[in-house]
């Protein structure tokens, strides 16, 4: 699982029927609790993370079972947004 902050949204018209509904965020990856330099897409189905929010996200296959879709093609599923008290 991996910690990051979305920073932007990004539009696609044109895309695979299966992606169709989902949500696509740009979000930097962090590490130890500090931003990196490194960026992934990630869709989000139904946690509705918008910019400047912390997520959790999953990769790989676990990325498609997030979005229950084994044939999807997704990498990576935002999976829940981290809660600061």
């Amino acid at each position: 699982m991996l910690k990051g902050k979305v920073v932007g949204n990004i539009v696609s018209t044109n895309k695979f029927d299966s992606l169709r509904g989902f949500k696509f965020l740009e979000v930097q990856l962090m590490e130890c609790g500090h931003l990196t330099d490194r960026y992934i897409i990630a869709v989000d189905k139904t946690i509705s993370a918008g910019i400047g929010e912390e997520v959790l996200l999953v990769t790989g296959s676990s990325a498609r079972v997030a979005v229950g879709d084994q044939t999807a093609p997704v990498d990576a599923t935002v999976v829940g947004i981290v809660d600061r008290a």
